[in-house]
């Protein structure tokens, strides 16, 4: 509805103070046409919006004035109190501060929209950890979380994944949690990359300020970041045919191989599958893990080498079981 979009312009600018006409766009998802349209018809109701051209510019509110938010709808006031994945919280030490706006955000509601948030927080709740995943220890996300708050460079030892380790001075520009694993991003040497926190061995705040770039947007980013890393991994595409009694389990279960396509049952009930693999050695080792409740029919090579060590280890077994000479 436009009245909405009308009042999160005016909320955006007096948080924002001063935004551009994309920006406030690609917030609201719908065109610049639209937000002028909307920018007149908040002047024309007596709201003081002026736009300011050239570098830095953009639309802002008199610094007068303000707007208190009245209202707000059963589904925003839900939506406030489902967005709180407790284990985050805690890592960055804000789960008491979460708990106290909590009982605040209560106490400034009426007594129905009071109950029903507090029926939100008992029927629904978000747990962010992976059933395989074990937790990881972070114990210098709160010296990252600080370099970022305080704006300075930071120096640190960083274990990469062949085990090495290296030293970065950076520049810490956000944190990111994906699940329940947190990331650092930081720019180095011009340069914006990712590093695991789990990975961070030593950590220091300098003196020096951090060099932040004026554009950068931490979501904007960790999106694009996301894409290119997906679509860096390796592909392996590998043809097979597997009983139905398994195919809950690939579909669900595995992290390492991908259904691309299914066809219709055989006259055995078996079902011909196109999947992808990160490597040969990971599909080799998934199509070994169930059996004889998969076959392997393309690549020819992958076929191979799926039998061969089926053999090596039929042959580990009934060495095993040989008799001894006398």
């Amino acid at each position: 509805m436009r009245a909405d979009r009308l009042l999160s312009i005016l909320l955006l600018l007096q948080v924002n103070r001063r935004l551009t006409a994309r920006e406030l766009a690609k917030r609201l998802e719908v065109s610049e046409r639209t937000i002028l349209r909307d920018m007149e018809a908040l002047s024309t109701a007596g709201v003081p919006v002026t736009a300011e051209r050239g570098s830095g510019g953009g639309w802002y509110l008199l610094e007068e004035y303000r707007t208190n938010l009245t209202g707000m709808s059963a589904e925003e006031i839900q939506t406030l109190f489902l967005m709180q994945p407790t284990r985050l919280l805690a890592d960055l030490g804000l789960h008491k501060a979460s708990e106290a706006a909590f009982i605040k955000l209560l106490a400034a509601l009426p007594s129905l929209s009071r109950r029903n948030a507090e029926d939100v927080r008992q029927r629904i709740h978000i747990d962010t950890a992976s059933w395989h995943r074990p937790e990881e220890i972070v114990p210098h996300l709160h010296t990252l979380q600080d370099a970022i708050w305080q704006e300075r460079k930071l120096h640190m030892l960083y274990q990469r994944g062949d085990d090495s380790a290296v030293e970065r001075l950076v520049d810490p520009l956000g944190l990111v949690a994906k699940g329940s694993i947190w990331y650092l991003v930081a720019a180095v040497d011009g340069n914006t990359r990712t590093y695991r926190i789990s990975r961070v061995q030593q950590a220091t705040i300098t003196e020096q300020p951090c060099v932040r770039p004026v554009d950068f947007d931490l979501a904007a980013y960790w999106e694009q970041s996301s894409t290119d890393f997906k679509a860096a991994l390796p592909r392996y595409p590998a043809t097979v045919r597997a009983s139905p009694t398994i195919l809950s389990y690939m579909r669900n279960v595995s992290r390492y191989a991908h259904i691309i396509s299914a066809e219709p049952p055989d006259s055995d009930g078996w079902i011909q599958l196109t999947m992808q693999f990160e490597g040969e050695h990971n599909a080799c080792e998934y199509v070994l893990s169930l059996g004889s409740q998969i076959e392997v029919l393309e690549p020819p090579e992958l076929r191979e080498k799926v039998i061969r060590a089926a053999e090596s280890i039929i042959a580990l077994y009934t060495a095993k079981e040989s008799p001894v000479a006398p």
